[in-house]
């Protein structure tokens, strides 16, 4: 089993940043970053693949950076330059075969 708490979403007026954080119960390399916004499909935004590749969508490249910490299992997202259209629910997840664990979603929103 593993568990994920995220944690550092809310609201942001647009141009700000905000630094997503999620800690997982054990190392895991394959984690990363979804999006959901409302009436949307859920998207990849960022993730560290088992490949050793950051993947980020083309819609944030250049403005979000993914990292991590190792020894505390924990895994970031920071969010510079945000726009409204970067508004909805992130799910950080990890892959520990033979299943996908999920966070339980921190919202973002941007707004003025």
């Amino acid at each position: 089993q593993v568990q994920l708490v995220e944690s550092g979403g809310g609201l942001v007026q647009p141009g700000g940043s905000l630094r997503l954080s999620c800690a997982a119960s054990r190392s895991i390399f394959s984690m990363g970053w979804y999006r959901q916004a409302p009436g949307k499909q859920r998207e990849l935004v960022a993730a560290f693949t088992a490949g050793g590749v950051t993947n980020y969508a083309d819609s944030v490249k250049g403005r979000f950076t993914i990292s991590r910490d190792n020894a505390k299992n924990t895994v970031y997202l920071q969010m510079n330059s945000l726009k409204p259209e970067d508004t909805a629910l992130y799910f950080c997840y990890a892959d520990w075969w033979p299943r996908t664990y999920w966070g339980q979603g921190t919202q973002v929103t941007v707004s003025s």
